[in-house]
């Protein structure tokens, strides 16, 4: 049985299971996926496929940890992603918000999805520290635990701005065209290489290369494309380590400056 995990948003569970399905049909292996609630399963090595943050493996790598190793990652589709296995984050407000730019929310409320999301954290952090900003920036600052909850609590007025991930975004939005209505973009952050699919560092390197392959093939799946469509999955590219120099770059400054967490 393949355990595969998706530590990932909740709106894009089916492409990730259609995807999991083509693999355990390429591989002639039974798969169960699971939606995790933390990265304590990843942690320990349990998932035989994960679908994670780009954050989120860079940090437990340079704790020591490397559970599994990047073998492909998705193109979103559309022209602002040219190809390219990147994703920005879009910073957003409720329509009519006389903010402008990213500047223009000093001293505003901000709500961040969580602490190992580059797209909601990291590339946040990174962005204060390209403005030479000291901690203080937002007003106050809520982990809302999602990107989904973070967008409820900027359309609730619970908050004034998040960074959305732009490929879920660009999901949302298009299941509910009366979103863009009630949201202001202001400003985006990155581009930043995409979350990547990800293989347990125990398997041998023949079961992770046909693993790699079936996902690099999934868009020929007659059964797995409709999914990648609803997800705006163009297809998946195979990436590896290197590929992430970008994540671990961020990092690294943000935590030589000794720029403290947002919350």
């Amino acid at each position: 049985m393949l355990r595969v995990s998706s530590f990932l948003a909740p709106r894009m569970l089916p492409a990730y299971r259609a995807v999991a399905e083509t693999v355990s049909r390429a591989v002639g292996i039974p798969a169960e996926v699971r939606a995790e609630v933390s990265y304590e399963p990843y942690r320990a090595g349990e998932p035989d496929i994960s679908f994670v943050c780009s954050l989120a493996y860079v940090v437990l790598e340079r704790e020591g940890s490397i559970p599994a190793v990047p073998v492909a990652a998705p193109v979103v589709e559309g022209p602002r992603y040219g190809g390219r296995s990147v994703y920005f984050s879009d910073v957003v407000v409720r329509s009519g918000d006389a903010a402008d730019s990213f500047a223009d929310l000093r001293g505003r409320g901000w709500a961040f999805n969580e602490p190992w999301s580059q797209s909601g954290y990291g590339v946040t952090r990174h962005r204060l520290l390209e403005m030479g900003e000291t901690p203080g920036f937002f007003g106050s600052v809520v982990r809302a635990g999602s990107h989904e909850r973070a967008l409820e609590m900027v359309l609730e007025g619970e908050v004034d701005a998040t960074a959305i991930d732009s490929h879920l975004l660009g999901v949302l939005l298009r299941d509910d065209p009366a979103l863009a209505g009630s949201l202001k973009t202001v400003g985006e952050l990155g581009p930043s290489t995409i979350q990547p699919v990800m293989v347990a560092s125990r398997h041998g390197e023949p079961l992770r290369r046909a693993i790699r392959d079936a996902v690099l093939s999934a868009h020929e799946d007659p059964r797995c494309r409709p999914a990648l469509q609803d997800g705006m999955i163009e297809r998946f590219v195979a990436v590896g380590p290197a590929d992430y120099d970008d994540v671990r770059a961020m990092a690294s400054a943000v935590d030589a400056a000794g720029l403290p967490d947002l919350a």
